[in-house]
């Protein structure tokens, strides 16, 4: 059995921000999921595009870690290091311009200072090369003598050498975002930037990093960003995608060894639930259609389809577990722990996107079910005339204004609702629920328009928006099809 002490916990269901873990520690547990592969290869742009909490930064610092491991040049250029690139520049063309600049400058920096190369006078020569990034690099590092760097840093220079092959990741960029239009042209920007220096410059390859609505305001807003669509891989998970990657976790922490990526997801759901027994009850007692469940289905449907939030969860039912000496995680911990984990997201996604809307909490904490709502027992679930309805009641006290005091009319509120995730698309299919996400079914709310889904408040929100009456959040929540 378990001692689910701060420790254990730890190790068991691993850090919220998997980025921030050791990284000998994440290589042993992270999950590969299909769109790994996508990402980590030679292609010279890939854009990994998916909601914050996803694991977009963990895959960026497993595929960087194993590059390097390869003999790799890799570098990583973080949102300090862009900071001031472009500020006032009016000209689109001539921002393109400033940021091919700026990014190869910061390239060639932190390509010679992990080398120990960094010498004056270095921007001058690189200009010389009038773009050649690649070119610059090879003349600087033929010319130097490596007698004193470490055998790992001369295998890179020598795989360099040979190859012309740089990968730069370019992550959380996307940081302070506002949803302006100056943030829409400098991300604009960017992306073009560095569609031009892969093309200019054989030999760099980059790997860039964006939220999902970040991505699709820039992508409807600048018809030049088609060209660089193909290079965009919408990072998602399926339910069984995380059921898979949380049985890695605990079989890498009990047994210390797992199956792979490939061997988990042809285990069926029941099989992989049963890798969680050592930890977690397997049947989870709630109310109404949550009735004696598995402990599976439970958490599949509590989750945004986000690794993050699958750990945090757990964390909070195993501190709960440890608080009362249980020595597995059971019910009375998951229905201790269901108001805190719902308000978290909450705050969460209210810190996320308040830069977007300033006035997000009174929007969603708004979609509360009046008393009337709560009588039919669908007081979180609408079809599409009823939630325009519920936002126009909700309007009628106060406008509302996007960042820049822009006007938002009442379908582009429910459009960022869905595009936030607050709000899933819905589908009844026999005793089971169709939910479609944002990043799957991007167009589902364009101008809600009818496609035949109905529209509901995310699971994971019910309790915040509802601590009063708990069978009432339950009386309406039928569990996840997968």
């Amino acid at each position: 059995m378990v001692n689910f002490n701060e420790e254990n916990i730890a190790e068991i269901f691993g850090h919220e921000a998997a980025e921030d873990e050791d990284i000998d520690r994440l290589k042993s547990y992270y999950f590969k999921g299909t769109i790994y592969d996508q990402v980590a290869n030679n292609l010279p742009i890939r854009i990994l595009v998916g909601h914050k909490g996803i694991g977009k930064s963990a895959l960026f610092q497993v595929a960087m870690y194993e590059q390097k491991q390869e003999g790799k040049l890799t570098l990583l250029i973080k949102p300090d290091d862009i900071a001031g690139i472009g500020e006032n520049e009016t000209d689109f063309l001539k921002l393109i311009r400033e940021w091919k600049a700026g990014i190869s400058e910061i390239i060639a920096k932190k390509a010679l200072v992990s080398f120990g190369l960094l010498y004056e006078g270095w921007r001058s020569k690189l200009n010389s090369y009038g773009g050649q990034l690649i070119d610059f690099l090879q003349a600087i590092f033929r010319a130097e003598n490596y007698a004193n760097l470490d055998h790992t840093k001369k295998v890179i220079i020598s795989d360099f050498l040979k190859s012309g092959k740089i990968f730069i990741y370019l992550d959380d960029l996307d940081r302070g975002w506002q949803g302006n239009q100056t943030d829409i042209r400098k991300i604009s920007a960017l992306l073009n930037a560095i569609r031009d220096l892969a093309t200019e410059s054989k030999g760099t390859a980059f790997r860039v990093s964006l939220r999902s609505d970040v991505y699709y305001l820039v992508r409807t807003s600048d018809e030049s960003t088609d060209k660089i669509e193909g290079s965009v891989v919408w990072y998602s998970w399926s339910n069984h995608e995380i059921l898979s990657l949380l049985v890695k976790r605990i079989d890498q922490y009990l047994h210390g060894k797992s199956k792979s990526a490939d061997e988990l997801m042809k285990l069926s759901q029941p099989v992989l639930a049963g890798h969680l027994n050592e930890v977690m009850e397997p049947t989870f007692n709630g109310k109404g259609k949550w009735e004696k469940i598995p402990t599976y289905r439970m958490l599949m449907s509590l989750i945004r389809k986000r690794p993050r939030d699958l750990v945090k969860l757990c964390t909070l039912a195993a501190k709960h577990a440890s608080v009362a000496e249980r020595e597995l995680i059971g019910t009375p911990d998951f229905n201790g722990v269901f108001e805190e984990y719902s308000q978290g997201r909450l705050q969460d996604t209210v810190n996320e996107y308040r830069s977007e809307l300033p006035d997000i909490e009174r929007l969603l904490f708004g979609m509360k079910p009046s008393r009337a709502e709560r009588r039919t027992g669908k007081g979180y679930i609408y079809s599409t005339a009823d939630l325009l309805k519920k936002i126009k009641n909700i309007q009628e006290n106060k406008k509302f204004y996007f960042y820049g005091n822009r006007p938002a009319d009442t379908k582009d509120l429910a459009a960022f609702m869905y595009k936030i995730n607050f709000l899933t698309a819905r589908k009844e299919k026999g005793e089971f629920i169709d939910r479609r996400y944002f990043e799957e079914s991007r167009y589902l709310s364009h101008k809600f328009v009818d496609f035949g889904f109905d529209w509901e408040v995310h699971p994971a929100y019910r309790w915040a928006l509802q601590p009063d009456d708990i069978a009432d959040v339950f009386g309406s929540l039928a569990p996840s099809s997968e």
